[in-house]
């Protein structure tokens, strides 16, 4: 069996990551969705998955848990430079860049969660969401200064740097946050990008929706099944 099992691509950040890479670099794998939040969700995820969470991939009697230990397992199945780029100092730093992603930006991530389809209001600036938004943007600005004169993404030619940081890029547009001129024109290259595209166009056709309320998060279908 090779599956990658992932949640709503419309919500589920950690379910898209892995999900760009595994595109970018053409691994042969059955994509797999399992709508969250659903009374029946954790029952279905803990048959097959040792944390009952997306995304997982399921790889010839293998188990990878994890976004960016999926992301490393991929890494590893495809040609040297096709997921972090070949310099050293460069594939240091990205890979520094992903993992102040995955743990990082609690007030971006609580204020803004990710809806690809959607637009919703700018909400209050509070100092932990200024906070987190300068800290992209001057990062952002950093990386290409540094590392991005071959092309438009962080390091130039596209890395798994940036599939961890296009779901950021998402919510900055979902939510009409400020950018700098060079953190914006990041932002274009990434939603314009044709991998991503394809994405958007299967986020905005799901029939399911996640609501974020004072008492957790609820679901349903957009439309009556059947």
């Amino acid at each position: 069996m090779r599956q990658l099992v992932l949640g709503n691509l419309n919500y589920s950040s950690w379910s898209i990551r892995p999900l760009l890479v595994a595109r970018r670099v053409g691994l042969p794998v059955e994509e797999v969705v399992v709508p969250l939040d659903f009374p029946d969700t954790r029952a279905k995820l803990k048959e097959i998955s040792p944390t009952a969470k997306v995304p997982l991939l399921l790889w010839d009697g293998q188990t990878i848990w994890e976004s960016l230990a999926i992301t490393e397992w991929i890494a590893e199945w495809a040609a040297p430079g096709q997921v972090w780029p070949k310099d050293a100092s460069a594939r240091a730093a990205a890979r520094a860049a992903a993992s102040e992603m995955h743990a990082g930006f609690p007030a971006l991530r609580s204020l803004c969660p990710m809806d690809i389809r959607s637009r919703h209001a700018t909400p209050a600036m509070t100092d932990g969401l200024k906070a987190d938004i300068a800290r992209i943007d001057g990062f952002w600005c950093e990386l290409r200064d540094r590392f991005g004169k071959d092309g438009p993404f962080l390091f130039g030619q596209w890395s798994a740097a940036d599939a961890f940081y296009t779901p950021v890029v998402t919510r900055f547009r979902t939510y009409n946050l400020p950018l700098t001129p060079i953190a914006q024109a990041y932002a274009d290259a990434v939603l314009s990008d044709p991998i991503f595209r394809v994405l958007e166009e299967q986020a905005k056709a799901e029939p399911w929706w996640i609501k974020y309320g004072p008492d957790g998060r609820s679901s349903g279908y957009l439309k009556p099944v059947g």
